[in-house]
């Protein structure tokens, strides 16, 4: 099949045509179609969309079906826990509120008796402002002993979080701590990468509405395909 546009001089001014012709060749008959181009842009557009909503659909439910029984209450801990919390965006040596809510979920909990220890994980570049510092200086400010906290400073994402658990930490049964619209896929990713028997807990955020409506946005369309991809190539 051979794709032609019809002859037609472009000149100024000219007209650019609005339809294709599409030649093919069979046993001696030639066929001519001419399709509009707008036709072959709104299918191209369809299966597009098509295209995405399959992969949205393919990871969301992966992350359910990894997650599923996963996500426990406080109460339900051993008292030997190892916390994992999730890093996140620090400003001017404080937490911001994502991480804070993470920080006050494992504060409570190792006030509750039910930690061992608490690994901090997340960028600890000087250019992402050290997460793993301002999350130690939180909790020890607030009377977690240094010797519980261990830093993760090359928690650069989720997966690599589930890497350092799984290669230099070797936690069994991590209870990772973080909201409730990222907890699931960071369960799955950790399950898939190797980590032996993740579990989470939900952390509140005292965090403005749009704020959580563009993470949740983002955790579908961006964050949960991601990680299938990363859960796939390993």
């Amino acid at each position: 099949m051979a794709l032609r546009l019809p002859p037609r001089a472009w000149g100024p001014g000219a007209r650019r045509p609005n339809r294709v012709w599409f030649r093919s060749q069979y046993n001696g008959f030639t066929t001519v179609v001419r399709v509009s181009v707008r036709f072959v842009a709104g299918r191209l557009v369809v299966f597009g969309l098509i295209a995405v909503e399959l992969i949205v659909a393919v990871a969301a439910t992966w992350v359910y079906v990894a997650a599923a029984g996963r996500v426990v209450g406080a109460g339900t801990l051993p008292r030997d826990s190892t916390l994992v919390v999730l890093g996140s965006l620090v400003s001017d040596g404080e937490p911001g509120d994502y991480v804070r809510g993470r920080l006050d979920t494992a504060l409570d909990l190792y006030r509750d008796g039910h930690v061992a220890r608490i690994i901090n994980s997340g960028n600890g570049s000087a250019d992402a402002g050290d997460e793993p510092a301002v999350m130690r200086a939180y909790l020890e400010a607030r009377g977690v002993p240094a010797a519980v906290i261990v830093d993760d400073p090359v928690g650069f994402d989720t997966a690599d979080t589930c890497r350092g658990l799984r290669d230099r930490f070797e936690v069994r049964r991590p209870v990772l701590i973080t909201q409730d619209f990222h907890l699931d896929r960071a369960i799955a990713l950790c399950r898939r990468l190797g980590v032996d028997d993740p579990t989470g807990v939900v952390a509140e955020c005292a965090c403005s509405w749009p704020t959580v409506f563009r993470n949740h946005l983002r955790e579908t369309f961006l964050a949960r395909p991601r990680a299938l991809l990363t859960a796939i190539s390993g």
